[in-house]
């Protein structure tokens, strides 16, 4: 039996966890053996008690489970977000999760902003370094609070790092039979990483001559995804950059609404997340838009072996959006509740 870690986490998170239960239910319903615990780590937990995400917990998570589900994290009350970072970067870095893959699949033309732009033009993969550069908190201060203060943020770049999301990405491109990869990283002004990143790219690009290794600058990355998407199959790039580059990536299949990402490491356990915020002030309104943290199940699903179900929750999804059973913000007229319920019943109408 698969076993999933659910951490629900602040404001709208919990919500629309609430419908990606729905989905897990419904799955298990087939006859699928699934079960999956929660964990109340969330701002309100540390507010109380100063707790965040206890060093027993992750050793309990790569012990005991298959995956980790988790909502949207933040709140206005914790301004330093020690909760999120303690958390999720928590999770990231001590489960070794170098891995950050976000499937940029257009489901319905009219739900991206870009003009004339079809499901097949918009089909691409971003693959983010996920513990490295400056996300790994290396730095300080001087003089802080002054007039003279300075403050350093180093990036920090591994060979290993660096390698094996690269190599990643090129497997994943053959596997897949992709014909191009295209690397991008700031190299004319990030001098030191972004030589590292270059001479990478190149050894292993020479390791699978049938696929075309390209570089952008991340500048002309964003310009060339905004104009001309369809000439994307893989994009792999740094921590920072990537977090630009998938969060670009969800704007262009319809916003984070509708974006679910996945932090892996092959063969262990691997956490999956809905791009989303808490959003306080929507919260107990239910409007929140569940489908992000409904195609997340079908990711983390795949991770579990049932690629199936990727097809599937993205089927129910392009009916519920074609009929106008979705939330407001995506031009149907149903609450978050109701919205997840249509989703499900779609689903058992397939299988």
């Amino acid at each position: 039996m698969a076993k999933i870690a659910v951490i629900p986490g602040d404001g709208i998170g919990r919500e629309v966890i609430q419908e990606a239960y729905k989905v897990l239910e419904t799955i298990r319903d087939t006859g699928i053996e699934l079960g999956w615990d929660e964990f109340d780590y969330c701002a309100e937990k540390y507010l109380q008690t100063g707790i965040t995400l206890p060093e027993k917990e992750i050793e309990n998570f790569r012990d005991n489970y298959d995956a980790i589900l988790i909502g949207a994290l933040g709140d206005p009350r914790v301004p330093d977000m020690k909760h999120e970072v303690d958390i999720l970067l928590g999770c990231r870095f001590k489960l070794d999760l170098f891995i950050n893959w976000l499937p940029v699949r257009l489901l319905h033309e009219k739900l991206c902003p870009i003009k004339n732009k079809s499901p097949e033009d918009v089909n691409f993969v971003v693959f983010r370094e996920n513990t490295e550069g400056v996300y790994t908190g290396t730095g300080g201060y001087l003089k802080k609070g002054t007039t003279d203060e300075v403050a350093i943020q180093t990036s920090i770049n591994t060979y290993k790092g660096v390698e094996r999301i690269i190599r990643h990405a090129f497997e994943y491109a053959r596997e897949h039979h992709l014909p191009t990869i295209t690397m991008s990283n700031k190299s004319n002004t990030m001098r030191y990483e972004g030589d590292l990143w270059d001479r990478v790219f190149k050894q292993i690009n020479d390791e699978y001559p049938e696929i075309q290794g390209n570089h952008l600058y991340i500048e002309i990355l964003l310009m060339e995804m905004v104009s001309k998407p369809e000439q994307f199959d893989v994009i792999v790039t740094c921590n920072m950059l990537g977090d630009i580059v998938t969060h670009m990536g969800a704007q262009l299949i319809g916003g984070k609404g509708l974006a679910g990402v996945a932090n892996v490491n092959p063969g262990k356990v691997s956490l999956f997340q809905p791009i989303c915020d808490p959003a306080p002030k929507s919260v107990g309104k239910d409007i929140a838009n569940p489908i992000a943290a409904i195609l997340t199940v079908g990711i983390m699903m795949q991770h579990l072996g049932y690629p199936e179900w990727v097809t599937r929750i993205e089927k129910a999804v392009v009916r519920a959006f074609r009929e106008k059973n979705v939330t407001r913000d995506i031009g149907g007229n149903l609450g978050t509740q109701a919205t997840g319920s249509v989703i499900c019943r779609y689903l058992r109408d397939q299988v």
